[in-house]
């Protein structure tokens, strides 16, 4: 057999459960999807390829997945920092975003944030914000896989001035965008938060999902303000409280989980909700620390996220790898928490399951399609090596990635963008900038 491509001379890191790195390892792609994993002998020829790629003893692996981003808040990268969550949403974020958001500075921004995130490896996303028509033309174009969400809230929102209108707004965003994993961008709905959607809001937006069999995406208890007012209202905790409304199940995809009980845990557990972790945002907005290695004990599926550069303020995957195994190991006084491994399997493996994904991407395994990267080792800082699964957690950047494919495509080769016209979008993106930080109304 002829194979489409042949990455060879790489270290192979497959992320199936339990499966060993493969040194003078080759995958073999044909057509989007991948062919054949294996490793070579020493003079053995090399299959034969109508394109051939060196990897110079880098690390090939899955592309990474990010289960929790707002794409276009890259254009309020650093606008209000150092602030409490409410006081930086009500005062700063949710403001600029009535004055700001359209069609146009959603599809740059998001193309943006595509820019970053394939710069660093990523080549899945779970993107929830508004004017969501946009930021999926902008990740399509970009040529990443990506679970689009148009965000809902019960109040005046960029693209939908009367919130009477956000169930149908948001029924028309997924009927004009079927889902279709397998091409690549599935259309589904991010409710904010349970203080910032009534219950049937939350019960309507989860019957559309859950009658598509879609992920239905939401900020749960994110912080201890949030939880103190849901129990207030309510007498629940939020967990309890969306349980209560019949919104959690296998294909809820709860971000940031840090204000959870034991109760709450073991509610999430049994109902097969999926996590996204956002460590970098939630120390930044001082929201607290989740207690992902409880959550992972009860066997929930937890997936890293960047969450918005707004509260980041980047979108680089690689870092919260580094903080999520750092950070649990200190606040659990146990150094063997997180391990490396498993912390590449959570930005990997864990992220695809966690989106519904798992039978397309995040592992290198025939029949998947080729979603996958090339880390360069032939750095300073990541010289001597002697475990991949440690360099890339705990030394390896976002920069370091060489080479993004995405369903057997190049998005990235030797770290020049192959979709997406750069100088374009910096020109764009500083332009809108512009007008944002002398205080122009656009929306």
């Amino acid at each position: 057999m002829r194979f489409d491509l042949l990455i060879h001379n790489g270290l192979v890191l497959t992320l199936e459960p339990g499966a060993e790195p493969l040194r003078g390892g080759y995958v073999a792609v044909a057509g989007e999807r991948i062919a054949a994993v294996g490793r070579l002998e020493e003079d053995e020829p090399l299959p034969a390829a109508r394109e051939c790629l060196d990897a110079q003893g880098g690390i090939v692996m899955p592309g990474l997945v990010n289960t929790h981003v707002h794409g276009a808040m890259v254009l309020f990268r650093g606008l209000a920092d150092d602030l409490p969550l409410n006081d930086w949403l009500q005062q700063h974020i949710f403001p600029a975003e009535a004055a700001w958001l359209t069609d146009e500075t959603v599809y740059w921004g998001t193309l943006l944030a595509a820019a970053e995130m394939l710069a660093g490896g990523i080549t899945t996303v779970a993107d929830g914000y508004f004017y969501a028509g946009a930021a999926r033309r902008a990740w399509a174009a970009a040529g990443m896989r990506a679970v689009v969400a148009q965000g809902i809230v019960d109040f005046p929102a960029p693209g939908v001035p009367d919130p009477k209108d956000n169930i149908k707004a948001a029924r028309e965003f997924m009927e004009a965008g079927a889902a279709r994993p397998e091409a690549g961008i599935t259309s589904t709905l991010f409710c904010h938060a349970p203080y910032t959607c009534g219950p049937a809001t939350l019960q309507a937006a989860k019957e559309l999902t859950r009658s598509r069999g879609l992920p239905f995406f939401i900020h749960l208890a994110e912080t201890r303000g949030e939880a103190e007012q849901i129990r207030g209202e309510t007498g629940l905790s939020p967990v309890a409280y969306l349980d209560s409304l019949g919104i959690l199940d296998g294909a809820t995809v709860a971000a940031h989980c840090v204000w959870v009980s034991e109760a709450d845990q073991d509610r999430l557990a049994a109902r097969g909700v999926k996590v996204s972790h956002c460590p970098e945002s939630n120390l930044k907005l001082a929201s607290g620390v989740a207690p992902i290695p409880d959550l992972l004990r009860r066997g929930v599926t937890v997936g890293l996220g960047t969450d918005g550069a707004a509260s980041n303020n980047n979108l680089d995957l690689f870092g919260e790898m580094s903080l999520a195994a750092r950070l649990h190991k200190v606040t659990t006084g146990d150094p063997t928490v997180l391990p490396a491994r498993q912390v590449v399997a959570l930005a990997t493996r864990e992220g695809a399951r966690g989106l519904g994904l798992d039978g397309i991407t995040g592992t290198l395994s025939p029949g998947k399609q080729a979603d996958l990267i090339v880390v360069d080792l032939d750095r300073p800082h990541l010289t001597p090596m002697y475990d991949p699964f440690s360099h890339l957690v705990y030394a390896a950047r976002a920069a370091d990635v060489r080479h993004v494919m995405v369903r057997g495509a190049w998005r990235v080769r030797q770290r020049r963008f192959t979709t997406l016209d750069w100088p374009e979008i910096r020109g764009r993106v500083a332009a809108l900038s512009a007008g944002l930080g002398r205080g122009e109304k656009r929306g």
